[in-house]
């Protein structure tokens, strides 16, 4: 269980009763909640989406019935999630001998995040309030009982958590003493008795990550100095001291993601490194002579990070190296793997496979299959008698066959890059037609990438006769770290261009309708929604700004405290706003003072709660656009942040949005 995850990033129709009691006083509610658009008015959007559909928008984006699955460390039980009549997906547990099914963890009004299992009788799970993102860490019994906040702490963020095997014990990362900084602790999770292991004392300079073995002893750590430069620290098993092993600059990548514990070196470990390198390679090190032992893994063309250990029953040999290319890689290295990979391979050929649980002793496999077109499906290989069985299909409403492909594209920026991407494409279009385009840049922007797979917003855009386009523009990550830093203070300007020139290519192929082209992404794809109306005004019809920045500079402002340790590194990745060339640029490229030159229909979305993306921002964009009289629909849900996770809000929003496209695409 790993919730480590650094800054940036990417329901109900009915609120809660608790948000129900909230909105009889408006001053309690964030954002102006006088902004948003009624649901009358967001109803008629519905309209205009008409068409004799096989599939409908609920098809898409209603949870599975049942989903992730998992075998408990003993293979005595499975334990799942499963939706009820309510659209509120708790966990079951069900013992396998007897067929008995428990509900071991039931959802109210907040969502269960991850969920999973601690020892062969205990469950954990995560869950925030409303998509806040202060995630609390609970234990309960397989029988639902027992139940305990391992984290018990109002407007404290659990930053990481880790089970200790074989112990009662997790290890978690919270900010609970200071908002800004992360300190490691040891709780009991059948106790809930908390020990903190190590002080986080400086602010300026704060450790940003921990490293432990297997055992729960804290082996190192790495500290962020003066926001720019990461030290890691590695502790001499024989003195106890820490020693300074390694200092870069945060633009570079040395990230230990494990300690080698199938190696007498109880100093091993596996590095990911670009610090010789254009791309990020596995290599192992001894820490205790700070040198690489060798090589493990490198591609000349994508980033490698992954990999996957076997357990104690195999003394922890390495398992797999996986990577993301034009689909998902893995390369199988131990003997046991390679005999797994070898039958599923030829089972399921060019799907994507992985195995997501297994019992300690691996006799039983847990394993999803999916694809372009294929949601996933769930199978169970016994590891002895070589069987595999389906389990479960998670969409057994979208059949296969009627799904779009999702083509990998290639193409050469104006000023000379490959860039990469993908296109999706309705039956139309693969039979010669040219199609209406929704062109959908991603979140982040950096160090994140689209990927190859099962889309269920693409395959809705298909099914109405459009086609998606994703660009992997300069900053994505996955291509090595030159060009992800040439995109660096580019957002809005070089790294839109790669996604007008992505635009440019894919009218060039002959598939699209150039007068018919929408952009909507959410996060930065929310901004770049914005900045694709202002910067080509006549290129689209349309867009939907989903919890999208409007204004870099009330963006920064609105951090939250634990975003503030990468202030700077922020600065260097979009915009220095104390430096009055760069805060020039920064106004250039910040939405909400460039309305005069949106001329296209705009529909905006927002949660609320929403940490990242403050509502302040879509409020921005909202009232600036009606000040010179032009009426924008605005959705805004109070129990959602970055990003509509419950079903029932989900499916109006893409019902809702789908009107949105089908109204602009047929105007005269």
């Amino acid at each position: 269980m790993n919730l480590n995850a650094k800054f940036f990033g990417a329901a109900q129709i009915v609120l809660s009763a608790i948000m129900m009691n909230a909105q009889t006083s408006t001053a309690k509610l964030p954002g102006d909640p006088t902004l948003p658009s009624s649901k009358e008015t967001l109803d008629k959007l519905i309209s205009y989406d008409k068409g004799n559909f096989k599939y409908k928008v609920e098809d898409y984006f209603a949870r599975p019935n049942a989903s992730q699955f998992k075998i408990s460390p003993d293979g005595q039980y499975l334990s799942y999630k499963e939706k009820d009549a309510d659209k509120k997906n708790h966990v079951y547990v069900k013992e396998l001998k007897t067929g008995k099914i428990t509900k071991a963890i039931v959802e109210k009004d907040d969502l269960i995040g991850g969920y999973g299992w601690l020892d062969k009788k205990r469950l954990f799970y995560t869950q925030d309030k409303g998509g806040n993102e202060n995630n609390h860490l609970y234990a309960v019994d397989i029988d639902g009982k027992n139940l305990k906040d391992l984290t018990p702490f109002d407007g404290v963020t659990l930053n990481y958590a880790d089970v200790i095997k074989d112990t009662e014990f997790v290890i978690v990362a919270l900010n609970k003493n200071n908002k800004q900084i992360f300190e490691p602790y040891k709780v009991n999770f059948n106790t809930g008795e908390m020990t903190q292991l190590y002080e986080n004392k400086d602010v300026n300079n704060p450790i940003d990550g921990y490293i432990f073995d297997k055992k729960g002893n804290m082996r190192g750590y790495t500290v962020l100095e003066n926001g720019l430069t990461t030290k890691t620290y590695y502790k001499d098993v024989d003195t106890g001291k820490f020693n300074l092993i390694k200092s870069t600059d945060w633009k570079n990548t040395f990230s230990i993601i494990g300690l080698n514990d199938n190696s007498k070196n109880k100093d091993e470990a596996y590095v990911v490194t670009d610090l010789d390198s254009d791309k990020a390679r596995i290599v192992l090190y001894d820490l205790k002579k700070n040198a690489i032992i060798k090589e493990v893994y490198s591609n000349p063309v994508y980033d490698v990070s992954s990999i996957s250990t076997a357990r104690k029953n195999r003394n922890y040999e390495l398992d797999y190296i996986s990577y993301t290319g034009v689909k998902g890689e893995t390369i199988p290295v131990s003997k046991f793997y390679k005999e797994v990979h070898d039958q599923l391979k030829a089972e399921f050929k060019d799907k994507e496979f992985s195995v997501v649980s297994s019992d300690d002793n691996e006799e039983k496999l847990l394993v999803v299959v999916g694809s372009d077109r294929l949601y996933g499906n769930y199978y169970e290989y016994d590891t002895k008698s070589k069987q595999l069985k389906l389990l479960y299909n998670l969409m057994p409403q979208l059949k296969e066959e009627d799904m779009a492909e999702m083509k990998p594209i290639e193409f050469k920026s104006r000023d000379g890059l490959t860039i990469r991407g993908y296109i999706t494409m309705p039956k139309d279009a693969v039979n010669g037609k040219k199609v209406p385009l929704i062109v959908n840049p991603h979140g982040g922007p950096q160090g994140v990438r689209d990927n190859w797979g099962f889309n269920p917003e693409d395959q809705l855009f298909a099914s109405r006769g459009y086609a998606t386009l994703h660009v992997n523009f300069r900053i994505s990550g996955g291509y090595g770290k030159e060009f992800q830093q040439s995109g660096y203070k580019q957002i809005g300007r070089k790294a839109m261009d790669d996604v007008e020139d992505g635009v440019k290519y894919v009218i060039e192929q002959g598939w699209i309708d150039k007068n018919k082209i929408a952009i909507y992404g959410g996060s930065h794809g929310g901004y770049a929604t914005l900045m694709g109306l202002i910067k080509t005004p006549d290129l689209y019809s349309c867009g939907v700004d989903y919890v999208g920045v409007s204004n870099i500079f009330t963006f920064f402002e609105s951090f939250p405290e634990y975003w503030k340790p990468y202030k700077e590194m922020v600065k260097q990745i979009w915009y220095d706003l104390d430096n009055p060339e760069e805060a020039k640029i920064a106004k250039e490229v910040s939405p909400v003072f460039h309305i005069d030159k949106i001329k296209k229909p705009l529909f905006v979305v927002q949660g609320a709660n929403d940490p990242r993306v403050n509502i302040n921002e879509s409020d921005q964009i909202v009232k600036a656009m009606r000040a010179k009289g032009v009426e924008v629909p605005y959705m805004v849900k109070y129990d959602e942040g970055h990003g509509f996770r419950k079903e029932p809000n989900r499916i109006e929003l893409y019902k809702y949005m789908m009107g949105f496209f089908a109204e602009n695409f047929n105007k005269k």
